[in-house]
């Protein structure tokens, strides 16, 4: 079985850190905030092996241009994969119950 390099582009680790903070100084839950990103790391590490087995994003054109997407917690972890290159490009951690034609409107692919 073939891995995947995982690469986090600047913009999704900037999701990660906003989502820490959120967690810890507005909803006052440190641990928690540790916790939901650990799971959200160690889930886009997963995407090593077999970054396929997760769907496409329902939401187009995203779903055309091939953008999967994978629920950790509450929330979705945007990518897509270079096959040519065994790549795993992660350009997004989403809330899941916020819009989200919107917030990938808003996202830069690369």
């Amino acid at each position: 079985m073939e891995e995947y390099t995982i690469r986090i582009t600047r913009q999704a680790r900037e999701h990660l850190r906003e989502i820490r903070r959120y967690i810890e100084m507005e909803l006052l839950a440190p641990i928690a905030a540790k916790n939901t990103i650990a799971a959200i790391k160690a889930e886009m590490q997963s995407l090593k092996k077999m970054p396929d087995r997760i769907h496409l994003t329902p939401e187009q054109p995203w779903h055309d241009q091939g953008v999967r997407r994978d629920r950790v917690k509450n929330y979705y972890i945007y990518y897509w994969i270079d096959e040519e290159q065994k790549k795993v490009q992660i350009i997004g951690v989403i809330y899941v119950k916020r819009d989200q034609s919107r917030q990938l409107e808003s996202m830069d692919m690369e």
